[in-house]
């Protein structure tokens, strides 16, 4: 595994800032278990308020733990001033989503200027043991931050 230098030496405080700021993190329970460059892993309990019909865990919420962590991973490594997006994902579901707890792991597989490569693994953990459930390969974007651009803050519900 490649180790990476960060573009932006307050990449810990700033990434953590931007996760933070995410209110569909804080919605699902999930939170930053370990940060490192290039690096992340994100961490969720089960609810069953976010299952499925078969009271597995719904493909959108491990996709959505996975974008995240993905474009996350992808932040560490942006200069200082960046912004991300994600421009395109896959995500193969490998088992069905049951367990106490849940990890969503991603690591940079090749930054760029413009454009990260990332690669992302969903694990559910049920009696200690970790099982993986899914996978994603993700494609993120850097671009400039917008200041005062919370956008979703300032929309109101049409009349």
């Amino acid at each position: 595994m490649p180790r990476f230098e960060p573009k932006n030496p307050d990449y810990r405080a700033i990434a953590t800032d931007t996760f933070n700021r995410q209110r569909a993190m804080r919605t699902l329970g999930i939170s930053i278990a370990r940060l490192e460059p290039g690096e992340v892993d994100l961490s969720m309990i089960y609810s069953p308020d976010f299952s499925q019909q078969n009271g597995f865990v719904h493909a959108g919420i491990i996709t959505a733990g996975l974008d995240n962590a993905c474009g996350i991973a992808a932040f560490t490594l942006m200069p200082a001033g960046s912004d991300i997006l994600t421009v395109e994902f896959k995500t193969n579901l490998l088992a069905p989503a049951r367990g106490e707890r849940f990890a969503f792991r991603a690591t940079v597989v090749k930054p760029g200027r413009t454009l990260t490569f990332c690669e992302g693994r969903a694990y559910a953990e049920h009696d200690g043991v970790e099982i993986l459930i899914a996978t994603m390969t993700g494609t993120l974007m850097a671009l400039p931050r917008r200041e005062g651009t919370q956008a979703q803050d300032k929309v109101r519900a049409p009349a």
